[in-house]
């Protein structure tokens, strides 16, 4: 899989979020300070380089939206997140949480009540 760059994922998640965009929403949807109109286009039309995004016509311009889908993109970024830095375990990726005190002893639990409920 193609990784993104912080400044195509920050594009995805809003057309993940808008589910179709003009490049114009796109810009409304980012924080200050606001990018060039330019500087957005080129970044979307990489992501369609990628066929991470593709487009449909509308009236002067183009309506975008995402071609992977966020659970999908998500699953693959955690499993190379796994690999690289777990040996691919998901045990050791939980104890690290825990270690780190990023996670707690509830939280735990209500994935694990989550898991069994699958």
């Amino acid at each position: 899989m193609i990784h993104l760059t912080k400044a195509e994922e920050q594009i995805m998640r809003i057309l993940w979020k808008q589910k179709t965009a003009t490049i114009k929403s796109i810009i409304e949807d980012l924080g200050k300070p606001k990018p060039a109109y330019n500087t957005v286009s080129t970044i979307v039309r990489i992501l369609e380089s990628k066929e991470f995004v593709s487009h449909y016509p509308e009236g002067k311009g183009y309506i975008y939206f995402p071609v992977l889908k966020k659970v999908e993109y998500t699953s693959q970024s955690l499993h190379k997140l796994t690999d690289n830095y777990f040996n691919g375990s998901v045990k050791s990726l939980v104890s690290f949480f825990i270690k780190n005190k990023e996670m707690d002893i509830n939280e735990l639990e209500e994935i694990l009540k989550e898991i069994k409920t699958q």
